[in-house]
């Protein structure tokens, strides 16, 4: 006997988690993940900071409204989930430039070294700063995501892949570990998976593509002080945050992948670590922990959100690449109401009133890119 919802959602990471969240107490709603765990994939291996001076335009005022979201609930929690860290772009002057926006600022060369005395002078000619960039709990807002989903009456089931899907007159079936499910609308959340999951359920696949992104805690000999921002390389090459008396390191590396338990790669970490090490002087002698995760993305880099044209009452939620975190709030508010006015339903609380740019972003995602397979 097949368990009835509104809405099944596919995928426990945070765009899932998020959707959740802002459907939960407006309709009746399961999330499943094939995992064990809610987050186990790229969601627990984020960088977890949010910067709205990165990616293109349209992620960037999606971030702005994520962390307007996200800062308007901070107030509620005994630990925010956010806290201010800066991040800085360094390169050559065009570099810098090209990659620089709106959101962030030229500064010169010697208030790049105040900011991160442990640079190698000679490893930069320009520099950029991000002052609107926070430090995410990403562990905090997934849990958070969690609680209020099942406060609202959200069911949430792990290890629960979904192994069938099918139309059935106006709605869903869905088969995922032991349980069946019916749905008017399924939410594909899957992440790397989320082509596959289209596949599996008649549904043309869109061409989402995963990428590996490996990073690493490491220990140092020079560890960076609090307010040290987090460092980017301008050419994609490489990054570096404080991390407690560690700092956390990343080759920034796009490998297309196949969905997977992504790992790293023998010697990309310590390939990283020796050129660190003349470009800085942390003096980085040893890894702590080392992951890869997959950031999944379409051709033109925007996240995929809405309605199948084909496919009636299959909602797409993925593509987010590397900004899952960034945009998820916004994207869920986003979502959340279009899936609602499909039921006939009014949008989430407080999403009506949404003004300025977050109002102008979903208009123009909307507008661009939906419906899906226009």
């Amino acid at each position: 006997m097949s368990a009835t919802y509104d809405v099944v959602i596919v995928g426990g990471g945070i765009a899932g988690l998020s959707l959740a969240s802002a459907l939960a107490g407006q309709c009746s709603v399961a999330l499943v993940e094939a995992e064990q765990t809610l987050g186990y994939h790229s969601s627990g291996r984020s960088a977890r900071q949010l910067i709205p001076s990165y990616g293109p335009p349209l992620v960037q005022e999606l971030t702005l409204r994520t962390l307007e979201l996200i800062a308007a609930l901070d107030g509620t929690r005994p630990e925010p989930v956010l806290s201010p860290r800066s991040f800085m772009l360094i390169g050559d002057d065009d570099s810098v430039r090209e990659r620089a926006s709106g959101h962030m600022h030229p500064i010169t060369h010697a208030r790049a070294m105040e900011l991160c005395p442990v640079l190698n002078p000679d490893a930069f000619s320009a520099a950029g700063l991000d002052t609107g960039s926070y430090a995410c709990d990403a562990p905090q807002l997934l849990e958070d995501h969690r609680e209020r989903a099942e406060a609202g009456g959200v069911d949430i089931i792990t290890g629960a892949g979904v192994h069938s899907a099918q139309r059935l007159g106006s709605g869903w079936e869905l088969g995922a570990g032991q349980e069946g499910f019916q749905a008017g609308t399924v939410v594909n959340a899957a992440g790397a998976w989320a082509d596959q999951l289209a596949v599996l359920s008649g549904v043309e696949k869109l061409g989402l593509q995963p990428y590996r992104r490996t990073a690493a805690t490491a220990d140092v000999d020079r560890p960076l002080p609090a307010a040290t921002p987090m460092v980017a390389a301008a050419d994609d090459s490489f990054y570096f945050r404080r991390d407690g008396a560690r700092v956390l390191i990343s080759p920034s590396e796009s490998v297309p992948s196949g969905p997977e338990d992504a790992q790293p790669y023998p010697g990309d970490v310590e390939a990283l670590i020796a050129r660190l090490n003349t470009l800085t002087t942390l003096g980085i002698r040893g890894v702590h922990k080392a992951w890869t995760g997959l950031r999944t993305q379409a051709a033109d880099g925007l996240p995929v959100v809405g309605f199948d044209a084909e496919a009636t009452g299959f909602f797409w939620l993925a593509g987010q690449g590397g900004y899952g975190f960034q945009t998820s709030s916004a994207l869920a508010e986003l979502a959340a109401g279009m899936i609602l006015a499909g039921q006939g339903a009014a949008p989430p609380a407080g999403a009506a009133q949404a003004r300025g740019p977050a109002s102008r972003t979903a208009e123009a995602l909307a507008a661009t890119r939906w419906s899906i397979r226009r």
